[in-house]
């Protein structure tokens, strides 16, 4: 199914969000500071943020991270997974090894980030030392995107570390299934996972273990911002698209738009389900740490609840 035609809609996405993330998130903080009080040099709290491309976490968190900094009186590091993609080296031969693999061609699906230098950057900054924060450009490479070089990373303060990581990214909480399950859902009526083989949708779950083991536990509070129809990804995307080709005169045209969302997409039909679950699920005492936010197609909240 194409892309429908976005190029007249406009992409202005109003924040309605952060009102509903935002007491959340300090009622999270509050239980964070009773656990440690009387503790010195306790770590920033860490919330994980989940969205579809185009649902408007770019603006939710640009909204969080000022109110909480501006308001709070919190400083806030926002960083996203995206900046942990691979270097443009390690996903050549990444795809090299699994040339018949369509998921692992290109940057995106788990098993495209640098694991390795996410716990890195997740245990330093965990024990509040001055941490570089790795920066990715996706122009690289003619949009094949690549690290930038360690001596151009900023880095957090020695002397004012963060009280609030705001860790965003659209693959942030999906965790790996019994390959039954995912044998399961792609013998079954689906967008994309027919696309594919069985056992290379195996190897994205499998991928996965890494991610769910480093990024699960190191989480105090997830935001989950849902849409109450997945498939609307695309006409979001073609709408961002459409608009900066009226801005720029450069974006991707529909047929584009469609092959770039659908690269994406076997990991959002594979794993939202367990997001919607709760991505504390199984583990005690997380109760309450979810809040999830399920959106209409004009990206406005419909309902949210903690779970």
């Amino acid at each position: 199914m194409a892309a429908p035609d976005a190029s007249h809609l406009q992409t202005r996405v109003v924040d309605d969000k952060s009102p509903i993330c935002i007491p959340f998130i300090l009622s999270r903080i509050a239980e964070y500071e009773k656990q440690h009080e009387g503790e010195t040099n306790v770590r920033p709290f860490v919330v994980g943020l989940n969205g579809v491309q185009g649902v408007g976490k770019t603006t939710l968190v640009r909204a969080l991270a000022q109110t909480l900094q501006e308001r709070e009186g919190l400083p806030t590091l926002v960083v996203s997974i995206d900046d942990f993609y691979l270097t443009h080296a390690d996903q050549l031969a990444l795809a090299a090894a699994h040339p018949d693999n369509a998921l692992v061609q290109y940057r995106g699906e788990p098993g495209t980030h640098d694991i390795p230098l996410l716990t890195s950057f997740l245990t330093s900054l965990t024990h509040n030392r001055p941490t570089p924060i790795p920066q990715y450009s996706k122009s690289a490479f003619s949009g094949l995107g690549d690290r930038l070089p360690p001596s151009t990373w900023p880095s957090t303060s020695a002397t004012s570390p963060p009280r609030v990581l705001l860790l965003e990214g659209w693959c942030i909480g999906f965790r790996p299934l019994p390959p039954a399950q995912v044998e399961a859902q792609w013998s079954a009526p689906s967008r994309t996972l027919h696309n594919h083989k069985l056992d290379h949708l195996l190897f994205i779950n499998d991928q996965l273990r890494a991610y769910d083991a480093v990024l699960t536990g190191a989480l105090d509070a997830f935001i989950h911002i849902d849409a109450q129809e997945m498939e609307w990804v695309y006409s979001w995307r073609a709408e961002q698209e459409a608009q900066l080709r009226r801005e720029t005169g450069s974006g991707m045209s529909e047929e584009q738009v469609e092959k770039f969302v659908d690269a994406y997409y076997p990991a959002y039909e594979l794993f939202t389900d367990g997001v919607r679950r709760g991505v504390f699920e199984g583990r005690e005492g997380r109760e309450g740490c979810q809040l999830r936010v399920v959106v209409g197609r004009d990206r406005q909240v419909v309902e949210s609840m903690v779970i």
